[in-house]
Parts: C-alpha cells; structure tokens; sequence
C-alpha cells in the first residue's frame, strides 16, 4: 500500500537523521548497557564521579549525545518547514507576527532624545531567524535522501527486531521476514525506475549478481510466478508485484525523465542499505549459530548489491536525454575521403556539445529539487559520455569511403569534444576515450597489424572491425587477404560489451 502510493519526494528527516532515534530501535540501548540488580551490587563499591568531557575520553561526542531522561513517547526527527523544531518555527512566527506593523524606531531597545541616534544592536532579528532556520538544509552534502515509505519499513524492522529480542526461538523466522521486507522494497524500486528495457539494461549496465537477484526476487516472491498449479500454501508465501503511482510522471525531458523520483527511490534504497549495515552486528547476535550463513548470505548478495541499481535506473535518463540518433545522421552527412588536412571540426561536433550543455542545465534545475549526491551525478555523466562515444564509433564504422585526411578530421573532432567536454564536467577519466582513439588509429594498421588489432580488441562489434577491413584495408590489399581478415571476424565469439 505505502509503495503504491509513494509519490516519491523527500521526507524531510534532520540532516544528522539516525535510526536509533526512532522509538522503534530504543531497546538497542537497552540491551547494550543492562542495568544491574541492587542485590548484586558490591556494597562497598562507591560510585566514582566522572566529569562530563572524561566520559568520552574513549570516543563518542557529548555534544552529539541523546538525552536520555525524555520520555519514551518523544521522538523528534522530521524537520518542519525549514525549521528544527515546531517550537522554534511557532516562535520565529508568533515574533514576525507581533511586531509586523510597528514602526522601525519603536522597535529600537532605546533612543537617544539628545543625538536620535539608537545603539548597535549586537544581533539582529533577522539574523536570529536565519540562525534558526540554517540548522536544516535540503542541500546539505550529508542530508539522508528518504522516503515517508523508507521510513516506515525502517520502524517494521525495528519492530521486527524487538520481536527477535523477546522471542529468541523464532529469530530466525523473523530476520527471513526482514530480509523479505527489503527484498520487496529493491525490486520495487527497480520494477518503477529500471526495467524500462530489460534486456538491454541486463546486457549492458545491471551486473551480473544484480540480475540474478532481481530473478530471484521475482520467482519466489511474486504471485505472478507462483505458477497456474501452485497450493493456497505455496501462493500465501508470495505477494503481488507493485505498481507504480500514477502520480509519477517519467516521460518528461524537462525533468530529465523523472530524474528527481528516480534520485529520491534509488538514493532511498541505497540509505535503507546503508541502516541494514548498520544493524548487520545486532541482527547476528539474535542469530542461532546454525542460521548465520544465511544472514551471511543476504548481505552479501542482497544488502551489498543496492547501490547497483543506480546503473540502470540513471542508464534510462542517460538513454533519452542525449539525442544520438541525431549525431549519426549528421555524421552521415559528412564527407570523410576529402584531400587536404582541414583545420575546422564538424558540426556534428557542436550540436553533440549543446546537447550536453541542455543536460547539464536540466541536472542543475533537478538539484534544485533534490540534492544530486556526487555517485550519482557522477554514474549519470558517465553513461551519457560512455553512449555518445560508443555512438561516434558506430558513426564512424558507418563510414563508407575514408582518406587519411578524413582519419585526422575524425581526431580532430573528437579532440575538440573532449576539450569542451572536460569544462562541463568534472567526471576523471573520461568514460571510453580509448575506446575512440584506439578505433581511429586503426585505420593507419598494416595487414598483419590488424589481424592482431582483431584478435585483441573484442570490445569492438564485427561490424566496426568488418569496416576497418573493408575501408581502410581495402584499396591496399588483395581478395585473398581480405578474406582471411573477415573470416578471422567470424571466427571469434565476442563477449558484447
């Protein structure tokens, strides 16, 4: 219920947001310093004052401290409107309120009557409201990217792990739900954000751990796969697959396809991840000795591959907010086998650079919104740059007739790209540059020299090492030698990239 009606926008939790704040997490406290019984105090033991600063010589930081003598229903970690506390929101009002439509001389502490001049006040009003409002930041570079539905399967884990602590025989049972909890909440994500085309993301950019244990998910989890044949008890143990709120739009290419729902649902994922490592100690405490591997396990292979998900779900915004097919046409249009050195570059060149310029501006309008961490600012610019230079190859293995004059224009575009490219992002190095250089160097290799080019470069499709045969080798080689060349491209099984 809560997934299919999450409109995916930030819960605005504090910046120094913690789990062990929540209610549902206070007997972690609890457990770790027992208190002891009276009777088995030693009676001549006098207890030793520590100063406060001592009591951290050790670690921890008093001024990061929780209060612990509030009362148990208290609980304070969503920030309100900009603001830490309602108290504090409530007063920075009620102050603007009270005093709106007083003249500014009456609001002076005093005026002098002789001189009319008024004292310098130390701190102003609106510095004091700005100091009060500064403590929360949608911006700030540690503010948790949340959900409210994050938040919610973080209290059921808690709850869960109460239920681990009191009823130890079943905690196995209930870390097996644990796991299902975030189990159905990856493939949620995944199921909304990144599978708009399966197998190309799986082929590509979903890793290989990440596509078993999407399929994983899928067949012993889901209804859909429990099979036409399945017992009630088989199809009691499944749930149904989640459906995606209508509220969401990702089809705009002024919101770069959904990037800020995408943002918050991944970046939500990857916290939830980073809270399961956090409790991963506790949890193999409560643990039957016989039962850890399976915990053991789910870390491995489920809590770790979270952040994997970013490669696919930004893969689809990387997809659509470059224009490629564009650049072939335009590379079509261009004439390679010309005579003389030219000291111009292509438009083809241009029109790809304003491309990711328009990107670059949508990316900043997004961060308004929502914070951009640095991962994933950084995955999304290597996919756009990684698919424009994969598209230059294809463009150039689409070439028909090349001299090479038309071989050094093609380095010369590419060097003017990269040079233009590198001020609009900071991303080191720049994603398959060799594979660019090292495809139109090529075409200077001998005939002996590119049936090893062949034989080492599998990265490359047989049809971009076919027409490095066919136009670079082709007026210099005979029939014969060709052939053995292209059969030499058959021949080999290439492991697609």
């Amino acid at each position: 219920m809560f997934l299919e009606n999450e409109t995916w926008e930030l819960c605005p939790v504090k910046y120094n947001f913690s789990i062990a704040q929540l209610h549902e997490f206070k007997f972690m406290g609890q457990c770790r310093s027992p208190s002891v019984s009276p009777s088995r105090q030693p009676e001549s033991t006098e207890p030793v004052e520590l100063f406060l600063f001592e009591q951290y010589l050790q670690g921890g930081n008093p001024f990061e401290m929780q209060i612990d003598n509030k009362e148990e229903e208290t609980e304070d970690v969503l920030a309100s409107n900009g603001y830490e506390s309602d108290e504090l929101e409530k007063s920075v009002y009620q102050d603007y309120d009270s005093d709106s439509d007083v003249p500014e001389e009456l609001k002076q502490d005093y005026v002098d009557e002789q001189t009319g001049d008024a004292p310098v006040k130390s701190v102003s009003r609106e510095t004091l409201r700005s100091q009060k409002r500064s403590d929360y930041n949608l911006n700030r570079a540690n503010a948790p990217i949340l959900t409210n539905t994050t938040l919610n399967v973080i209290r059921l884990v808690g709850k869960y792990m109460q239920m681990m602590n009191i009823l130890k025989p079943i905690a196995f049972d209930v870390i097996h739900c644990v796991s299902q909890l975030f189990d159905y909440y990856l493939y949620a994500v995944y199921t909304f954000f990144g599978r708009n085309d399966m197998v190309c993301i799986s082929k590509h950019f979903c890793s290989p751990p990440c596509s078993v244990l999407i399929l994983n998910i899928m067949q012993y989890l889901l209804w859909e796969n429990a099979g036409p044949h399945a017992s009630p008890e088989e199809r009691k143990e499944k749930v149904p697959s989640p459906h995606l709120s209508q509220l969401v739009v990702l089809t705009a290419s002024d919101t770069l396809y959904g990037l800020a729902e995408r943002v918050v649902a991944t970046e939500s994922l990857v916290f939830l991840a980073e809270q399961f490592e956090f409790l991963q100690p506790h949890l193999d405490t409560m643990m039957p000795s016989a039962k850890k591997p399976f915990l053991q396990q789910f870390y491995s292979q489920t809590v770790s591959t979270a952040s994997e998900l970013r490669k696919p779900i930004y893969w689809i915004v990387a997809a659509k907010a470059i224009d490629y097919e564009q650049m072939l046409l335009l590379m079509a249009g261009v004439k390679w086998d010309i005579k003389e050195i030219m000291s111009q570059h292509n438009v083809y060149v241009d029109v790809l650079l304003k491309e990711f310029e328009k990107f670059n501006q949508r990316l900043g309008d997004v961060s308004k919104i929502v914070r951009i961490p640095l991962p994933v600012s950084n995955v999304l610019w290597e996919h756009c740059i990684r698919l424009a230079n994969r598209t230059l190859v294809e463009g150039y293995a689409n070439v028909k007739k090349c001299s090479n004059e038309g071989r050094a224009l093609m380095q010369l575009d590419f060097q003017q790209f990269l040079m233009k490219l590198e001020k609009l992002t900071d991303l080191r190095p720049i994603p398959d540059k060799e594979f660019v250089e090292t495809y139109i160097k090529a075409y200077y290799l001998t005939e002996n020299d590119m049936e090893q080019f062949i034989k080492n470069h599998r990265e490359y499709s047989m049809k971009q090492l076919t027409n490095l045969v066919n136009v670079c080798l082709g007026s210099h080689i005979n029939k014969k030698a060709r052939q053995k060349l292209l059969t030499a491209i058959d021949d080999i099984d290439r492991p697609k990239r």
